[in-house]
């Protein structure tokens, strides 16, 4: 368990939507920096007093950079921590440094709020060696030993918590979005279903009618019309809406050529794209279908495949048939892949639409596997 537990922290992506750098940074480094110079001139008892003031002074600036580089910025506060630990060592003198040099823990709290898994486990690492470093250096007591972990865990601790928090609320105001959406979803159905149903009903009496009174099937032609106009315009209301902030405008969809732009080789998993055949001339609707299902399932193996270093996308076309193949080496949860199915069932849905078969489940060789098979003919 425990170890199941440092490899989901290992692989745990960074923090999204870390804020840029606002002006109370600024004003925070800058009183940092007054802090730390009136300190090294004020106190009566600093060693090394011109190194240590300078050396405070000249880091708090790393500050700006905690949210975007907070491994490096780790690095360097507690890298600088140690040497100076080192160096009251080696010198047999008390602990070299100043007391406003406390700042460095807002690099504990910001690598654990916006680092990713790996780096945290590495500043973590680099944070214990140079507190025992500095421990040891200060010849402290084990209250002082017990007072200054509590609070570099306390620091760690508020991290994880604003973090934990940040994203609770993002996931909710996901969840209550994809909500609103299917509700938008299900009216354009509606609507449809309403005007199309007129639609019908006044072609069928316009046929029923034309051959006694043309002028009857002409009338029909033009409720036909303005049912036609208004359905399309509610379509497309409705449409951006449901494009969630995307251009009002209609853009190209995206096709199988652009299946190359989901490759990566950073961060793992590393996501591999193969292309064989003619994929040219594809019709549209294939060709929109075979990249959004490649979508998908990418997006699934991301979230649900535990420990997967790899995701293949194949796409192959031959004999009339185009064939997709997804597949990731990651260990298969059932509970995962059942909470994922509502994603299966309407990639499955599109499929079957196009006159295709879709089959998704665990891998004979291992890990997660999707292959949908489509016609390269679509019946119009």
């Amino acid at each position: 368990m425990t170890t199941n537990a440092l490899r989901s922290l290992w692989a745990e992506p960074r923090a999204a939507d870390a804020p840029g750098r606002v002006s109370r940074d600024w004003v925070l480094v800058g009183v940092l920096m007054v802090t730390a110079l009136l300190e090294g001139v004020l106190r009566n008892d600093v060693v090394w007093r011109p190194f240590a003031t300078v050396v405070a002074v000249g880091l708090a600036p790393v500050l700006l950079w905690r949210r975007t580089h907070p491994l490096a910025c780790v690095v360097v506060g507690f890298g600088t921590a140690m040497v100076l630990g080192l160096a009251s060592l080696a010198d047999g003198v008390p602990s070299v440094g100043l007391d406003s040099m406390i700042y460095v823990l807002v690099f504990v709290y910001a690598l654990v709020r916006w680092g990713s898994g790996r780096e945290i486990v590495i500043g973590l690492a680099v944070v214990l060696v140079a507190a025992v470093i500095g421990m040891v250096a200060g010849a402290t007591g084990p209250a002082d030993v017990i007072g200054g972990f509590a609070v570099l865990a306390a620091a760690a601790a508020g991290g994880a918590a604003f973090r934990y928090r940040a994203e609770s609320w993002r996931r909710a105001l996901d969840q209550i979005r994809n909500q609103e959406r299917v509700g938008l979803a299900r009216e354009l159905h509606d609507m449809v279903a309403h005007h199309v149903s007129a639609i019908a009903v006044q072609a069928q009496a316009g046929r029923a009618m034309a051959g006694q009174r043309p002028e009857a099937a002409l009338e029909a032609l033009s409720v036909i019309d303005g049912e036609a106009s208004r359905t399309l315009a509610e379509m497309r209301a409705m449409v951006r809406v449901l494009r969630d902030g995307a251009p009002a405008e209609y853009a190209p969809q995206p096709g199988v050529a652009d299946l190359v732009s989901l490759a990566r080789r950073d961060p793992v998993p590393v996501v591999d794209v193969e292309l064989a055949g003619d994929l040219a001339g594809l019709p549209l609707q294939v060709d929109a279908a075979v990249y959004r299902l490649a979508q998908e399932a990418l997006t699934n193996a991301l979230r649900h495949a535990r420990n997967a270093s790899r995701v293949e996308i194949r796409v192959a076309e031959g004999g009339g048939r185009l064939r997709l193949r997804v597949t990731d080496d990651g260990q298969t949860d059932p509970a995962g892949s059942a909470s994922h199915g509502f994603g299966l069932l309407g990639m499955t849905e599109r499929v079957q639409l196009l006159g295709g078969t879709l089959r998704a489940g665990p891998a004979p060789e291992g890990g997660w596997a999707v292959d949908a098979e489509l016609p390269t003919e679509v019946a119009r």
